[in-house]
């Protein structure tokens, strides 16, 4: 007679390789660490996944060990993000671990049908809803073509600071690049002050670290600097150099969510944003 292992077993089995399997794949120094010359574990070891995730040792070790444990939503969330999972991965993960994802591809609840009228109503000034990390969570037609395609980024990629020092077509719409990237990471850094123990913070931290030599050099720095309102200039691909002054109105505390809005400064910026909305709703 053949026994055949409870659906539970062979799930948490399952969940244990992925997530062995996504940890041997990710080099230390994608995520800001030094490998070192003693190094023999492939990828990333348990341990450092574990404080990427802001989760016990142990407990995470429990878990590549397929031993019973309950893994909340929320752990589950700050390992997809340690272990720079893509949309189908991170989906595999909440799906063995038997667990409903709270952000899957569905529209942020800061973001209501009005909000989004609002961005709509507001073409072809550029605008979006971004929260305190960065992450843009919403965005109209002139806003999604300014600096990059941004229908074109992937889902965990939609935030301006990883953008800003990685994204080639971003950073070559942005005038002065360095000083206006320098100024960024401060205020990434002014920002992240109350968020310095949360998983997702640290893992998109990590990310820029690991990824940008020219961050990982502005955050040395330690500098601060506080949200406000600035004249930029931007040189888009499509319409040419457009002369801006972006504003923020906060939706709910100062620290919280927020539409950013790029104000022509002249009217030959407007009649060039005008050109890239048209640009932007034939599909180009």
């Amino acid at each position: 007679m053949t026994t055949v292992a409870p659906e539970s077993d062979v799930r948490r089995h399952e969940l244990a390789e992925f997530l062995r399997s996504r940890r041997e794949r990710i080099a230390p120094e994608q995520v800001g660490l030094v490998r070192g010359r003693r190094r023999r574990t492939p990828g990333l070891r348990r341990e450092e996944v574990a404080q990427l995730s802001a989760v016990g040792v142990t407990w995470y070790t429990w878990l590549e060990q397929a031993r019973e444990i309950q893994v909340s939503p929320q752990v589950l969330d700050a390992l997809a993000r340690a272990l720079m999972l893509d949309a189908s991965e991170r989906t595999h993960l909440f799906s063995l671990a038997g667990a409903v994802d709270p952000a899957a591809h569905t529209p942020c609840a800061t973001v209501t049908p009005a909000l989004r009228a609002v961005l709509d109503q507001l073409d072809p000034v550029p605008a979006s809803i971004q929260n305190s990390r960065y992450d843009i969570l919403a965005y109209n037609s002139t806003f999604g073509r300014l600096l990059c395609d941004l229908d074109g980024v992937r889902p965990e990629d939609l935030n301006c600071m990883w953008l800003a020092f990685t994204h080639a077509d971003w950073r070559a719409a942005v005038v002065d690049t360095a000083e206006v990237n320098r100024v960024m990471a401060a205020k990434f850094r002014a920002s992240m002050a109350e968020h310095l123990s949360e998983p997702a913070w640290k893992t998109l931290l990590a990310r820029l670290e690991g990824a940008s030599a020219e961050f990982r050099e502005a955050w040395a720095r330690h500098e601060v600097v506080g949200p406000g309102a600035k004249v930029k200039y931007i040189r888009n691909a499509h319409v040419g150099l457009l002369h801006l002054e972006y504003t923020n109105l906060w939706l709910g505390p100062a620290a919280g969510p927020r539409l950013i809005a790029y104000v022509p400064r002249d009217e030959r910026t407007r009649e060039r944003l005008e050109r890239l909305r048209d640009l932007s709703r034939a599909g180009v």
